[in-house]
């Protein structure tokens, strides 16, 4: 009987804390930060995009420090590059929701591992972004986040992984984090805009809360 009582509780508790988790994030998702505006005229742009659950931070190439663009593989018609940041294994073995696993998304949730940064470049401004405008202090300190999130080798260079991108305008860079459940491609979008005093979650795992605060 003991037994079946460890068993009942186990399986209430696996039941629980997904939803615990969901109930948690969604009230610290509409929660805002950063929500009072700067005295300094915001004349410049960022943007946020999803694919439907993973959150990019786009910037113009003409916006980005020579410090983050060194070292990043681009070409002449590359004029928007949007950063994204997810579980190496998730981000090599998933290229489309159609190849999703359970195992690939349980390893992403709750197995520490290596991580990588996303770089997708594109020539134009794409119509479902989202603008975001930010000052010139809020530009330095997104690019400084970007940054600092570049694993480095012993020469300080970035570390690219050769013909690993899913097409022909997008590469993988090695980073520095490790994936979990608090941690997420989402959180990390949503933790450089925390750090650049632009306005955001407390903290939130999904796109949506991003996107609905920014959208005009």
């Amino acid at each position: 009987m003991k037994v079946v009582k460890k068993i009942v509780k186990w399986i209430i508790a696996i039941i629980l804390i997904p939803i615990v988790y969901f109930l948690i994030s969604l009230i610290l998702t509409f929660i805002p930060i950063n929500n009072e505006e700067e005295n300094s005229e915001k004349n410049k742009s960022i943007y946020l995009n999803s694919n439907g659950v993973h959150l990019d931070i786009i910037i113009a190439k003409d916006q980005l420090h020579s410090k983050l663009l060194d070292g990043l593989k681009y070409f002449k018609n590359d004029n928007y590059f949007a950063f994204g940041w997810g579980d190496k294994n998730f981000y090599l073995n998933t290229p489309t929701w159609s190849d999703l696993t359970f195992n690939n998304s349980c390893r992403a949730l709750f197995i520490k591992s290596a991580s990588l940064i996303h770089l997708t470049r594109y020539p134009t401004i794409k119509g479902d972004w989202v603008e975001v405008k930010v000052n010139q202090n809020q530009l330095n300190k997104i690019n400084q986040y970007i940054d600092k999130t570049f694993y480095l080798d012993s020469l300080n260079k970035k570390i690219l992984l050769n013909n690993k991108g899913y097409s022909y305008n997008d590469d993988f860079y090695e980073s520095l984090g490790s994936f979990t459940c608090f941690k997420t491609c989402n959180t990390w979008v949503n933790s450089g805009l925390k750090e650049s005093d632009i306005k955001a979650c407390l903290w939130t795992p999904f796109d949506f809360g991003l996107l609905n605060m920014h959208e005009k």
